[in-house]
């Protein structure tokens, strides 16, 4: 889909206040409220926006560790993968999931309470996970960056 400089401002408002009612974020950028409303409802039917939601601080609630892990599968085929990828999904304690190219198939990201709860999650979880055949996990020492989008600019139709 491409964007014009409104649907982008609309994006960069929402970005910044998910909750912002649809008579602000029309005043916001220029619009009137049933053509902010058709805007926001076609970003959202695109896929663009894809939902709305708290974020929540891990540390602010007893997860003060985050943990890169790296993890080796036994092969790529689709059904080890997609057996991974089920493992993977129901443990709570993953952030984040991504098939990655290169030395490792996946790298997660994993909040947990300290290094015993990692402890934990790594004999619980991870090395119960199907097809896993390598684990490295490296431990985030501070956060610099956590962004939920991206910078936006004009696309070109």
């Amino acid at each position: 889909m491409a964007l014009d400089r409104i649907d982008i401002a609309i994006l960069e408002v929402l970005q910044k206040d998910g909750r912002i009612s649809n008579s602000a974020l029309a005043e916001k950028v220029g619009l009137s409220q049933s053509a902010c409303s058709r805007r926001l409802d076609n970003l959202e039917k695109s896929g663009v926006v894809k939902g709305y939601h708290a974020r929540l601080s891990n540390a602010a609630l007893g997860h003060g560790v985050t943990v890169i892990v790296h993890i080796s599968l036994s092969g790529q085929f689709e059904r080890t993968l997609s057996e991974f990828e089920a493992a993977v999904q129901r443990c709570p304690n993953v952030v984040s999931c991504h098939l990655m190219s290169g030395e490792y198939d996946y790298i997660l990201r994993i909040a947990a309470r300290d290094l015993q709860d990692y402890e934990r999650v790594h004999k619980e979880w991870l090395t119960g996970m199907p097809h896993v055949i390598k684990i490295n996990s490296a431990f985030a020492l501070r956060e610099v960056v956590d962004r939920t989008g991206v910078g936006l600019k004009p696309q070109m139709a």
